[in-house]
């Protein structure tokens, strides 16, 4: 066993990717050897067939279960491959822990060919391209789309989709859902009481204040799983006071990044906000339990993705009609304009590099990438892909419509972060301190201090590889 891999091993144990211990794992790696790759599908490579997929080779595929569901990949991307590939046999499975359920078949390489790695307890994807289990998705990009003349994959999709997925100049991972970010509201409630949306952040307490006279909780996240929502928010907040280069200071492990005035105000001015308009109990409640108090119109504000109109359908009355709103300008002297919003293609999908057949799971993920695959996951999801032009001629939701306005407001003014997704070290201990500092009376100082602090310390762990941008 090489030394690289032995040092994966035990960097992925302590950080919990592996379900077993280093231990076990080294004495079963010796067993193996070095040469760990079964013999994996192949076809003929054709027109029809750039990827050269077996045609008969069986495909397996984990979807996570949270707010999009899966019936997108049960009802329109399993049936496209199968209408390509007839005598192919599909194995579908759904997690709601990704990696509680697939971290031993990672360890021993047996993976599922094409994973959907999302949710709250979702594998450290850093540390698997690190360890050579992810597929290079250099072919995919660059095969002509399944369904659109004359254009590769690659050039049907939103600029910079290949690029979030990219680790070390390599694409490894396809960010499928082009997802907005901002402050949930009922467009119903604000009408019932006419309010406005702020765009100061004088403007922004104001509002506030008059939902706590009404007996509403102005503003709510679930501490048990969605804190990530909320240092999303400190962190859009700091691009907006300092510009997007204080997001890719962070990503690139920049002595200091986490303590410039722009990150130390943001969470500042959020920590009062949880203070002094957020509930405490709500702590311990799961996302899907604080939003359906704000269906039943006992919350304002919550701050999510564009996932949340499909994960609450089912608990939303009838003319409750989801909007969205950017955040307020946090000062008069902000960099980046109050419309600026975070948006990123997200929502992680991978092929496994030692699975059985990874030229199906790249194949998958072409007709994923089409744009009736598109156009299918929006319909059923009410989310946007990355595919361009796929919603032409649909109908689509108010939640939805507000999103696409709110993008649209933005122009050119919006951005992203990459750190999360690199570093799960330093993503555990951000919902950790979020909670401190929203739910516990947190201070500014001592958050900042906290992450500077995880920071530094997964950019001197020498097994830990780093990622640029």
């Amino acid at each position: 066993m090489s030394e690289d891999r032995r040092t994966f091993l035990q960097r992925a144990a302590a950080a919990g990717l592996l379900a077993t211990p280093a231990a076990g794992l080294l004495s079963a790696c010796v067993g193996g050897g070095d040469d760990d790759t079964q013999d994996q599908a192949e076809g003929e490579k054709s027109e029809t067939n750039p990827l050269g997929v077996d045609a008969k080779a069986p495909l397996e595929v984990v979807i996570f279960n949270g707010g999009l569901g899966t019936k997108y990949a049960t009802d329109v991307h399993i049936p496209s491959y199968k209408k390509s590939f007839p005598e192919a046999e599909v194995k579908f499975s759904q997690a709601e822990e990704i990696a509680t359920v697939l971290q031993p078949r990672f360890t021993s390489e047996q993976p599922p060919d094409m994973v959907n790695n999302a949710g709250s307890k979702l594998m450290d994807q850093g540390a698997l391209v690190q360890a050579g289990q992810v597929q290079d998705l250099t072919d995919l990009f660059n095969a002509p789309s399944l369904d659109i003349a004359g254009k590769t994959v690659k050039d049907t999709l939103v600029p910079g989709t290949v690029e979030q997925g990219t680790f070390n100049g390599k694409p490894y991972v396809l960010n499928y859902a082009f997802t907005t970010f901002g402050l949930w509201y009922s467009d119903k409630l604000f009408k019932d009481n006419s309010w406005t949306v702020p765009k100061t952040w004088t403007e922004f307490t104001a509002l506030l204040d008059s939902m706590k006279a009404k007996g509403v909780t102005p503003y709510a996240y679930a501490g048990a799983n969605a804190s990530y929502y909320q240092y999303l928010v400190i962190l859009t907040t700091a691009a907006k006071i300092g510009g997007a280069d204080v997001l890719k200071n962070i990503d690139n492990l920049e002595d200091g990044a986490w303590q410039v005035d722009a990150v130390k105000q943001a969470a500042q001015l959020w920590g009062e906000i949880g203070n002094k308009y957020m509930l405490k109990s709500h702590l311990g409640l799961r996302h899907t339990e604080v939003q359906l108090q704000q269906n039943q119109y006992r919350v304002g504000l919550y701050p999510s993705g564009s996932w949340l109109e499909n994960e609450q359908a089912k608990d939303t009355p009838a003319g409750f009609n989801y909007a969205v709103m950017p955040l307020p300008s946090a000062t008069a002297s902000d960099k980046l304009p109050q419309t600026a919003i975070y948006a990123a293609a997200g929502e992680m999908y991978f092929v496994a590099a030692k699975g059985k057949n990874p030229r199906g799971g790249m194949e998958y993920l072409r007709h994923m990438l089409s744009k009736e695959g598109a156009k299918g996951f929006t319909e059923l999801t009410k989310v946007l892909t990355v595919v361009q032009g796929a919603t032409e001629g649909l109908t689509i939701s108010p939640g939805l419509t507000s999103s696409e306005a709110m993008l649209k407001a933005a122009g050119s003014d919006y951005f992203a972060y990459r750190w999360d997704t690199w570093y799960k070290k330093m993503d555990d201990e951000c919902r950790a301190a979020t909670n401190e500092l929203m739910f516990s009376g947190g201070d500014a100082n001592k958050f900042v201090a906290r992450m500077q602090k995880v920071a530094d310390e997964v950019k001197k762990d020498p097994s830990i590889e780093k990622f640029k941008r």
